[in-house]
């Protein structure tokens, strides 16, 4: 089966640009697991405002990387019918879908890592609310006292 130029040029199209977003998402990946370690120090430091910070940047992230993933999977399906069909070429290819596994799977594990920061962090917080005293506890209060005031005014003359 001889293929045209037209069809060569179209595989090698689809070959350059799966393989240009495998590495855009591998990079969004590494983006998000440097936001998730840095994330980390951050809970154990009890800094909230940096906290927020970190949480409003992992979800850019992840919708980035969402994004990503809806242009790829199509480009995935029409790489993996050219290498069923033997047409495809690119040992490239698997190497970076295996990198984005690994990357996946330390995210995962890093995600959760900081979910039981924060589990352990929230906890020692209810501890010290709870063992936060009211020193006006015991104590009346003025406004709940009925004051001795009158209650007949004379304005006679």
């Amino acid at each position: 089966m001889e293929l045209t130029q037209v069809e060569i040029d179209e595989r090698t199209a689809i070959l350059y640009r799966f393989r240009s977003l495998l590495e855009q998402q591998r990079e969004k990946f590494r983006e998000y697991l440097q936001v998730l370690e840095s994330q980390g120090r951050v809970i154990e430091d009890e800094n909230t405002e940096s906290l927020l910070a970190h949480t409003e940047l992992e979800q850019q992230i992840a919708s980035h990387i969402i994004s990503l993933q809806k242009v790829i999977k199509p480009m995935e399906l029409m790489y993996q019918e050219r290498v069923r069909n033997g047409e495809a070429e690119g040992s490239e290819i698997p190497r970076l879908q295996a990198d984005l596994e690994s990357l996946q799977q330390q995210v995962l594990e890093r995600n959760q890592s900081n979910r039981n920061l924060l589990k352990v962090h929230i906890g020692q917080i209810k501890d010290r609310l709870a063992n936060v005293t009211n020193p006006y506890r015991h104590s009346k209060s003025v406004y709940g006292q009925s004051a001795q005031t009158a209650a007949l005014v004379n304005i006679s003359i």
